[in-house]
């Protein structure tokens, strides 16, 4: 009963209803937060100051998403995105397979070799819809592959947000007490790469295989293409798409990676430098939003872990945890899928668990390989399925540009379903395994 009666657990039980009422993602973050601090015994003041001073959590990530936005918007500007659009739709021919394999390979390379994030899915995905609508493929199979593209990478792949993500875990663990290279963190968490295409697999050959009709809509696009895409523009491209790899791999900084993106854009006048005030404004336009709901997310976890609810969650848990590992292992990775629901990000969420459940992890007999899998999974779980999340609020904002896709629905409650069941299930195995 008193885990029921946490501040957390009902605050994020009740993010989840109101999102599931269609309130604002943004409003009910806020709404929720307060009731949070309030349930906790902190006062109004206090409360929102906690929430705008841990907004800045999430500052860089905030930053990196309007940049990389402004980066996408060079490239539809240039004409690169419509010429890649028209020859996705050329090379589908009629097979709806193709159209899926393509788009997440897309979100794929999106995460490690163009590190672009979603920044790509307002851009690509809209044109693509009345190819979609023709070959009435279910949209929630296609939230479901670039919901996988955009996270099975990070978690097996150590490169891009990859090697982000994978560098938090390891140097978490050995902030508390876990010995371990950065370099063998992969080495771990593949399995739950696997378990995700086991998800993707079940998702598009299973779930969501049915014809789907949608109503055929013209769509009207702002963005005016500057140029017809030459091989010279193209070339240019592919070259700041590299730059921004190599500079966010070397210097750990995904903002400056983008800026010199940018910079190279312009510089060689891919797009005018004329319009630059133009394309940051396009940036905000397409990112803005996701950028805002992350910092807010951010709020959102620091008045949780401010108020203490957190930390009293996972002690009223700790007491009814069994000895055996795998039964510990699955209590852990609940309260991790219940943390991050809340908070939207699993890379926030890394620092929070680690100093929670490491030590119980090491109390009772856990090896590193295991505590990494816990932990991975944990952090990713929610991630998925998270209305506050980019994996979702992503896909969305791409697939819902005729307003035929619902943001919970269509995006979150599919991938949640799907890729949290799988994570869960393919975690104990791995913990299993590796024992």
């Amino acid at each position: 009963m008193e885990i029921i009666c946490n501040p957390a657990v009902i605050s994020i039980i009740l993010l989840c209803v109101l999102c599931l009422k269609h309130i604002n993602v943004l409003l009910a973050i806020i709404v929720s937060t307060i009731v949070a601090g309030l349930l906790a015994g902190m006062d109004i003041s206090k409360i929102m100051n906690t929430f705008i001073s841990g907004m800045g959590d999430n500052s860089e990530t905030a930053l990196s998403y309007i940049l990389l936005g402004t980066f996408a918007a060079t490239m539809a500007h240039s004409g690169f995105t419509n010429k890649m659009s028209s020859k996705i739709s050329d090379i589908i021919s009629g097979k709806k397979w193709i159209l899926l394999t393509i788009l997440a390979l897309i979100a794929m390379a999106s995460q490690n070799i163009v590190p672009i994030h979603i920044a790509f899915i307002p851009i690509i995905i809209p044109p693509l819809l009345a190819t979609m609508n023709t070959l009435n493929v279910d949209r929630r199979a296609i939230a479901s592959v670039l919901a996988f593209g955009l996270k099975m990478p990070y978690i097996t792949i150590p490169v891009g947000f990859g090697l982000i993500f994978q560098n938090l875990i390891a140097d978490n663990l050995l902030q508390n007490g876990v010995n371990i290279l950065r370099s063998d963190v992969w080495k771990s968490t593949l399995i739950l790469g696997l378990g995700m295409i086991v998800a993707l697999l079940v998702a598009i050959l299973i779930t969501y295989k049915k014809p789907r009709n949608y109503e055929q809509k013209n769509l009207v696009f702002d963005m005016q293409v500057e140029n017809n895409c030459s091989n010279y523009t193209v070339l240019i491209i592919v070259i700041a798409a590299i730059s921004t790899f190599v500079v966010q791999l070397l210097t750990q900084s995904l903002p400056l990676g983008a800026l010199v993106g940018l910079g190279i854009i312009f510089s060689f006048n891919v797009v005018s430098k004329k319009k630059m005030d133009h394309m940051m404004n396009e940036g905000i336009y397409l990112m803005g939003y996701v950028a805002f709901v992350m910092l807010v997310a951010a709020g959102f976890a620091s008045v949780l872990k401010n108020s203490g609810a957190i930390a009293e969650l996972v002690n009223l848990t700790i007491g009814i945890m069994p000895e055996n590992i795998l039964l510990t292992s699955f209590i852990i990775l609940l309260l991790g899928l219940f943390i991050t629901i809340g908070i939207g990000t699993s890379f926030g969420t890394i620092p929070i668990l680690a100093v929670l459940f490491v030590p119980i992890c090491l109390k009772l007999g856990f090896n590193t390989s295991q505590i990494v899998v816990l932990i991975a999974a944990a952090a990713a779980l929610g991630d998925a399925g998270s209305p506050a999340s980019d994996t979702t609020l992503g896909p969305t904002s791409g697939l819902n540009a005729d307003g035929q896709h619902d943001h919970i629905y269509d995006t979150c409650i599919p991938t949640f379903l799907h890729f949290n069941t799988a994570l869960i299930i393919f975690a104990l195995l791995g913990i299993y395994l590796l024992g």
